[in-house]
């Protein structure tokens, strides 16, 4: 069965392990590169909940969620005040169309609405023009783009 469970140091090399397939590595950034900038968030004064993605006991991917910004992200989208975001979120190539984004997706959002931050109005989650798969995802879910880019990616956003 899908579940989260938060990285930490009995499950770490899990998830540092878990990999996109090399056509999609521009898509997302690797999982050592999110974990480094969510302990820089989290002593910046942020927050942040990075889980590993199971299936019973295989990790099979990694997300980490957001929530406000910190007093480094500079030119943030102005949705990222005070609400929850979507930072990661990846599936392994080797267990990627097998339901497990469309699974975890449903738990992600089940996590945010608990509100471990506090009542926020929205959720919102960034991607690459190019990937149409994550934009289908996203949009299957509620997301919808508001005009905001976050870097190059669009900025797409649920209301909670």
């Amino acid at each position: 069965m899908i579940h989260l469970v938060k990285v930490n140091g009995g499950n770490i090399y899990d998830i540092l392990s878990l990999n996109v397939e090399e056509s999609q590595k521009s898509f997302v950034s690797d999982n050592k590169t999110s974990l480094a900038e969510a302990y820089a968030a989290v002593t910046g004064g942020g927050h942040v909940f990075p889980f590993g993605i199971y299936d019973d006991d295989t990790p099979v991917g990694f997300v980490m969620i957001g929530f406000g910004t910190d007093e480094y992200w500079e030119d943030h989208p102005g949705v990222a005040e005070d609400n929850y975001n979507i930072w990661r979120f990846m599936i392994d190539f080797r267990y990627q169309n097998k339901g497990f984004g469309r699974a975890a997706m449903k738990l992600i959002l089940d996590f945010v609405r608990t509100y471990p931050c506090g009542k926020a109005d929205k959720c919102w989650i960034s991607y690459e023009p190019e990937n149409t798969v994550a934009e289908k995802l996203y949009s299957s879910f509620g997301f919808e783009p508001n005009g905001e880019t976050d870097g190059n990616e669009i900025v797409a956003v649920l209301n909670l």
